[in-house]
C-alpha cells in the first residue's frame, strides 16, 4: 500500500515539474553568433510555454551599449515574441529578452549577433 502511494507521489511530482518550469527559449532568429546580411532584421523567439505579452520584453543594443530602435510585432501564437529593426549599422548587437510565462515564472537571456554587408 505504501509503495503504491510513494510511486503515485513521485509520478505526480514528475508530471507537474514541467508546468512549474520557466519559459525556456527553444529557437531564436537570428541565432546566437549569426551574421545577418542587410540593415533590416526580423526577430522571432520561440519558447516552450505560453507567454504573458504584457510583461514580456525585447530590447536591442549596439555593442557600444546604445539602444537600437525595435518595433514589437503581434505574434501568431502565445509562445512567440516577434520584432523588427530597420536601418541597422554594421557591427555587433545584443538582443535582450525578458519573458513571463502565464503561470507566473519569469526568465531572461540575451542573444549576440552581427550585422554584416
Amino acid at each position: 500500500m505504501w509503495r503504491r502511494l510513494a510511486y503515485s507521489m513521485i509520478l505526480l511530482m514528475c508530471l507537474n515539474s514541467h508546468a512549474l518550469a520557466h519559459a525556456s527559449l527553444l529557437e531564436a532568429v537570428p541565432a546566437p553568433g549569426a551574421v545577418v546580411a542587410g540593415d533590416n532584421l526580423s526577430i522571432e523567439l520561440r519558447f516552450d510555454s505560453r507567454l504573458d505579452s504584457r510583461f514580456s520584453r525585447l530590447e536591442l543594443f549596439k555593442a557600444d551599449g546604445g539602444a537600437a530602435a525595435l518595433t514589437l510585432l503581434a505574434a501568431d501564437t502565445p509562445t512567440i515574441l516577434k520584432a523588427r529593426a530597420t536601418a541597422l549599422e554594421e557591427g555587433a548587437y545584443v538582443l535582450r529578452w525578458r519573458v513571463l510565462s502565464v503561470d507566473g515564472h519569469a526568465n531572461q537571456g540575451e542573444i549576440k549577433f552581427y550585422i554584416g554587408r
